[in-house]
């Protein structure tokens, strides 16, 4: 369960973040976190709601679109990132090409660490990630090339002075009712654990345990494991399939959310991105 955390009063507040840039993939634009108008919220919206009721005047661009490879992460989202100039960016990108049949590692890594230095001395703040894993098949198939990637984000944070979210590392964040029926993207309550990991690791006090494990799961029958599984194919699988065989991508005409750095609008935006509700979350066991 997602618990509330009681708050200490004796530690120094971090220092203010005024303006904030969110760079990746479908992780960052907020996928699986759907809003009542088809929307998506998602962690780092959070993350930007909880920072500007903090700091007036604060600011907010989010540049992430599903389906970026690491390549349009670098060519089409860090130069206009690193010309806002925002005391806080995040980076989060390299999985979809991991999770590909066939992967250069070498070129993934070699962009990432272009990406992160131009990035770096452009802002006070720079976020990088270790991705959450859901935990089956997938994962299993393509751990090798995850931690690989992992440790070369490791070794990047410690020569750029960036700092590093461990969500893969995070038990809770690995079971499967975290992760949507498409069994790629975080739940909403999924969002809301990595929007709380990276205010803790900017330095902000806890308000919840993002680690908490929880309840037991009951594992469904045959039957209904059966029923997901062909949801699942009919859905998400085929269309997948579909779409690289095409060479298109799930965000091929798409453009970013917020493509510019500016205000949180208080009457829009406070209803659309409001402070998560820290009781215990109900989760649903799924396969």
């Amino acid at each position: 369960m997602f618990r509330a955390m009681d708050s200490a009063t004796d530690s120094p507040a971090p220092p203010a973040i005024t303006s904030f840039v969110a760079l990746g993939d479908s992780f960052t634009e907020g996928m699986s976190d759907l809003l009542p108008d088809g929307s998506y919220r998602g962690w780092a919206d959070l993350l930007a709601a909880r920072l500007a009721a903090r700091t007036d005047g604060f600011r907010y661009a989010n540049l992430a679109v599903r389906g970026k490879l690491i390549r349009q992460i670098a060519e089409e989202q860090v130069e206009p990132a690193a010309a806002m100039g925002a005391d806080l960016v995040t980076l989060v990108g390299g999985l979809n090409d991991v999770l590909r049949p066939k992967c250069d590692m070498g070129r993934v890594c070699g962009l990432l660490e272009e990406s992160v230095a131009r990035l770096a001395p452009e802002c006070r703040h720079l976020v990088l990630m270790r991705s959450p894993g859901r935990r089956g098949p997938v994962l299993e198939r393509y751990r090798a090339r995850m931690e690989h990637l992992f440790d070369f984000i490791d070794d990047l944070a410690d020569r750029h002075g960036a700092l590093v979210v461990d969500l893969y590392g995070c038990e809770a964040l690995g079971d499967p009712r975290m992760w949507d029926d498409d069994r790629l993207h975080l739940t909403a309550e999924g969002h809301e654990r990595v929007a709380e990991a990276v205010w803790q690791r900017l330095g902000h006090e806890a308000e919840a345990d993002w680690h908490a494990a929880l309840p037991p799961a009951v594992l469904p029958g045959w039957y209904a494991r059966r029923v997901a599984d062909l949801r699942f194919t009919r859905r998400h699988l085929l269309p997948w399939i579909g779409r690289r065989l095409t060479g298109r991508s799930s965000g091929d005409g798409l453009t970013p959310k917020r493509p510019d750095l500016a205000p949180l609008d208080p009457a829009v935006d406070r209803g659309r991105y409001p402070a998560p509700d820290l009781a215990p979350l109900a989760c649903e066991d799924t396969p």
